[in-house]
């Protein structure tokens, strides 16, 4: 124990440290290794002579039912070394356990009565006494429930809830999800929330493997656990007790100082972004990199650095400009003219003439050579076609021939799409589009502004939007990263909603900062070379991560596997 507390610092900084550490602690309560055992302490041995006596004495005055007797102990069954003056017991035998049930809805006698009546998601605190809904003595006495007491310990037995235990403030009914236990006089109520906290992930394991996990009240008291006297019961409470309040100022320091580190990012990555010009941004770097270990030792700061580089990537400060370079806005006028040679020649439609870009609605000053503009302007841009309806129709699926992507292969991507898992038939074609290898696909439903380019030929629905970049233009993958930085801000159209969405019209309207066609080549450049070494430092951190974590469990490992204290 004095191992644990000398290196809880190290276990609370381990990837899910302080959970593990939590973990730890009631399992080292329940098999006697987290307090001394004391030989005068009267033995539990004579804590279940009397609770047997105490359960004949209730069944005699028919307060409580005969059960079936529980089968005996087997050694199997016993998993730890016991310590001196404890005993196995079955949970059956240290208390009344029973579930409650759900009266009629249809029956509006039933509820809106004074007696409290728990579900299984409202078992979230130690102790509770207030129910979202309440029963009437008529439920009470029509439907089977069970009447619990002051201090009977509740413990979930179906769904996501399974194994969460609370302890009742109040006399309350439950419904058929929740089993309560009265415990016999020998074991406390603390005592018994400890033990069941200790049990919850037994219970989730042997609850696993249907559609919803469930156990049942007679799994629960057939389960076996070391039983200890019962002043030794209160100090193992106590010191729990003391070591939870412990976790729970590691755990608030963690996230203090993980708040503190991200301000810390976001100030000094925020003073980049907010330069104007390659001095500035120099001047800033400086303050940056003289902070670089502190900065980059998670992987959520890796992640803030990323996003800053191509936030400079896009306003001009990633790499020199270039005075030789052809300007942008001559860039415009190439694909201007080749646009209107293939609407001269049939090959595309007349495209809306766009507003001119106000000096107000440009979001900043641009480097000289580039310009502002907007998708349509720059290729062809446009969203999916899925005409037909129903769009499960199975015609156009079979048989499969022609990729089809989603939204969430778009959004799985990671840059580009390489999975497909559906397939258009020949008359899926032809109610939809193929679009080419290499397109820039925007999610516009569902997962908004997640982008990828294509890795093949594919169709897409219309909740993918796609820009094929004009000839003169050639790459796409600026304009990739270009989304990437405007991602926040179109997130802020999708309305708040089920199913956000964004249109069309939205992404149209997006003004782009375009450089040099040359300049945007050595952007796209750079900005690769960064990105893999920021992946570089990610899997670094990872690999230290899984270390510390790797040494944390064998600390704890290691003071699980101590034999109990005695004095």
């Amino acid at each position: 124990m004095g191992m644990l507390l000398s290196n809880l610092d190290f276990l609370a900084t381990a990837p899910g440290g302080v959970s593990r550490l939590r973990e730890l602690i009631l399992t080292l309560a329940v098999q006697g290794k987290l307090v001394p055992q004391d030989l005068n302490d009267e033995p539990a041995s004579e804590l279940l002579k009397r609770m047997g006596a105490e359960k004949d004495g209730l069944i005699v005055a028919k307060k409580i039912r005969r059960s079936k007797p529980l089968d005996p102990i087997d050694d199997n069954e016993c998993g730890f070394v016991l310590p001196s003056n404890w005993e196995w017991a079955r949970l059956g035998n240290l208390g009344d356990w029973g579930a409650g049930a759900t009266p009629s809805r249809t029956n509006s006698n039933y509820y809106g009565g004074k007696i409290p009546w728990f579900k299984s998601g409202e078992l979230t605190a130690d102790f509770i006494s207030d129910s979202e809904e309440t029963v009437t003595d008529a439920a009470l006495r029509d439907c089977s429930l069970r009447l619990n007491q002051v201090g009977d310990v509740l413990i979930a037995m179906y769904g996501a809830t399974i194994g969460k235990t609370s302890i009742l403030s109040v006399v309350a009914t439950t419904n058929q999800a929740v089993c309560a236990c009265t415990p016999f006089a020998g074991l406390s109520s603390a005592y018994l929330l400890l033990l069941m906290k200790a049990l919850k992930p037994y219970f989730i394991s042997i609850g696993a493997g249907g559609a919803q996990p469930n156990i049942s009240r007679e799994k629960v008291i057939a389960t076996v656990i070391g039983l200890p006297p019962l002043v030794e019961q209160s100090r193992i409470v106590t010191r729990v007790e003391e070591l939870m309040r412990l976790c729970d100022a590691l755990e608030a320091k963690g996230q203090l100082e993980a708040a503190q580190h991200a301000q810390l990012v976001a100030t000094l990555l925020g003073a980049l972004t907010d330069s104007d010009t390659p001095a500035q941004l120099a001047e800033n770097w400086q303050r940056v990199a003289s902070h670089f270990d502190l900065l980059l030792d998670r992987p959520q700061a890796v992640d803030a650095l990323e996003q800053t580089i191509l936030q400079l990537a896009v306003r001009g400060l990633i790499v020199p400009q270039d005075p030789q370079d052809e300007p942008a806005s001559a860039l415009l006028q190439k694909i201007r003219a080749e646009k209107d040679k293939l609407i001269a020649e049939g090959k595309i439609k007349r495209d809306k003439p766009l507003p001119p870009i106000a000096e107000d609605d440009q979001p900043f000053a641009l480097p000289p050579g580039w310009c502002w503009a907007r998708f349509p302007e720059l290729g062809e841009f446009g969203r999916g076609k899925s005409k037909h309806r129903p769009r499960n129709d199975p015609a156009l699926f079979n048989p499969p021939k022609y990729p089809l992507i989603q939204t969430g292969e778009v959004s799985r991507a990671k840059g580009v799409v390489q999975e497909v898992h559906s397939y258009y038939s020949d008359l899926g074609l032809e109610q939809s589009r193929m679009w080419p290898k290499g397109t820039l696909c925007i999610t516009i439903a569902a997962n908004i502004a997640e982008s990828a380019t294509l890795g093949f030929d594919s169709c897409f629905p219309d909740s993918v939007v796609g820009f094929v970049p004009a000839r003169a233009m050639g790459n796409v993958e600026y304009f990739l990263l270009f989304v990437e930085t405007a991602k926040a801000d179109l997130l802020a159209f999708a309305p708040a909603t089920a199913q956000k969405n964004i249109n069309l019209e939205i992404l149209s309207s997006l003004l782009i900062p375009l450089p040099p066609l040359n300049e945007l080549a050595r952007i796209v450049t750079r900005v690769t070379q960064l990105r893999q070494l920021c992946a570089e430092l990610r899997a670094r951190l990872s690999a230290s991560q899984s270390t510390q974590a790797q040494l944390a469990e064998a600390l704890v490992d290691s003071v699980g596997a101590g034999e109990p204290v005695v004095t």
